[in-house]
């Protein structure tokens, strides 16, 4: 599905409901099915990646499709060969078969796993035969992804002895790991951090040297998980306001939550967004201001998640940028790093990078073709470069519905909010 997307023809004014937020309903899922009479959360988030996990959990002989969810990859590969009596073959798409994975299979081995590689080494697919795994001490660099320590941590509980977690190496995304253990401990795990974070620039927080995590043998007791509105969505809105100074609304969305990409409010406070977490009827209110920063410095290795729309409006109101902590891009739905200097350069920005570096001086070089952009099979690529259309009306986004791993309603969202989306009839694009 192609769709060409023009801006409201007024002042942007709208009141918008948000997915749920399926970091919260996935973990949630995984401890409930570990729980002896667990509770699973009340309401679920009407999504793909969501939907992969209801399915897989239920399974325990066989083959688990993934799809294209790395998450689902990640964390059920854990829960699989935690789980006594289980024989499957773990799979996904051609993309889920180049993202890492070795890192958490060792591990887990070192636990006394019995995990093979079905086809590629260190990568899925993945035969697994699960038994009760034994604990101790692992050292695991979670640089790739902090799914490989949330993983390990939620099936800790069911081990035999007390599983000690050496985080070595820089530690990507680390508030979804806290994120993790805030979950388990309200589920009953008894969880010892130590060395976890200290306090840098901008409030963020990182993990010290020598950090660990030690999760005591036990069982999970009945817990009912609250259902929360997704942040990493609302980073789009934020995006949208950014570059329309309307009024939005949106709903259900927590000032007090314990999603990393809560830190999209503060984030684009520096690009003229204000949030209202008082607004009417309990609504959060996103209103326009002129405060802008001239130049942007960001470091978001904790919420890397958040890179897309940043890069995004960045480029549109010709902020100058050095993002840092971005490595894991690479190993996302796209490489995102690619795809986004790809993209943006259909709008005539020259994106530079390194391995862990993006920025941009300001500059756009002149284009003559109306942009047709690429989603690269990524919802958050296709989401993040929807909002163009408030300057460049017209643009085209391919591949539109990559949208539904986790925001399905995104398209009638943006229609209702006053964007004309049509779809692009065949050839047109």
């Amino acid at each position: 599905m192609d769709l060409r997307i023009f801006p409201p023809e007024d002042l942007l004014q709208a009141t918008v409901k948000l997915p749920l937020s399926k970091s919260v309903a996935n973990r949630a899922l995984v401890i409930a099915a570990l729980t002896e009479g667990g509770i699973a959360p009340d309401r679920l988030p009407d999504c793909d990646d969501t939907r992969v996990f209801i399915e897989a959990l239920s399974r325990c002989e066989g083959r688990v499709d993934c799809h294209g969810c790395g998450t689902a990859l990640r964390f059920l590969t854990a829960f699989f060969a935690a789980t006594e009596g289980v024989d499957v073959v773990i799979d996904g798409n051609e993309r889920l078969r180049q993202r890492p994975i070795a890192a958490l299979v060792e591990a887990l081995r070192d636990c006394g796993a019995d995990i093979e590689y079905a086809e590629t080494e260190r990568f899925a697919p993945l035969r697994i035969r699960g038994r009760r795994l034994s604990g101790g001490e692992i050292d695991l660099d979670p640089q790739m992804s902090s799914q490989f320590a949330s993983a390990l941590l939620m099936v800790a509980p069911t081990m035999t002895s007390p599983l000690r977690l050496r985080l070595v190496g820089e530690i990507a995304s680390e508030p979804y790991i806290r994120l993790t253990t805030t979950m388990m401990e309200a589920a009953g795990a008894i969880v010892d951090r130590e060395n976890m974070v200290m306090v840098v620039d901008h409030g963020q927080e990182v993990p010290r040297e020598g950090a660990s995590i030690t999760v005591e043998p036990g069982r999970y007791k009945p817990f009912r998980q609250e259902a929360e509105a997704d942040w990493s969505a609302a980073a789009f809105w934020y995006e949208i306001e950014a570059l329309t100074s309307g009024f939005l609304s949106l709903d259900t969305l927590s000032e007090d939550s314990k999603q990393p990409d809560s830190a999209a409010a503060g984030l684009f406070a520096d690009l003229g967004v204000v949030t209202d977490f008082e607004g009417e009827e309990g609504f959060t209110d996103l209103c326009g201001s002129p405060d802008l920063s001239p130049r942007l410095r960001h470091d978001f290795s904790p919420t890397p998640d958040l890179v897309p729309a940043a890069v995004v409006t960045c480029v549109m109101l010709r902020i100058p940028f050095r993002f840092t902590g971005i490595a894991t891009l690479r190993y996302k739905e796209s490489d995102r790093i690619a795809a986004l200097i790809e993209e943006l350069a259909r709008v005539g920005a020259v994106i530079e990078s390194d391995a862990d570096t993006m920025s941009w001086e300001g500059a756009l070089q002149p284009v003559a073709e109306l942009p047709v952009f690429d989603s690269h099979g990524d919802h958050r690529l296709a989401m993040s470069l929807a909002p163009v259309a408030c300057y460049i009306p017209g643009i085209i986004v391919r591949d539109a519905g990559v949208v539904d791993k986790s925001y399905p309603s995104f398209w009638d969202d943006l229609a209702a909010a006053g964007f004309r989306v049509e779809p692009v009839e065949t050839g047109e694009a």
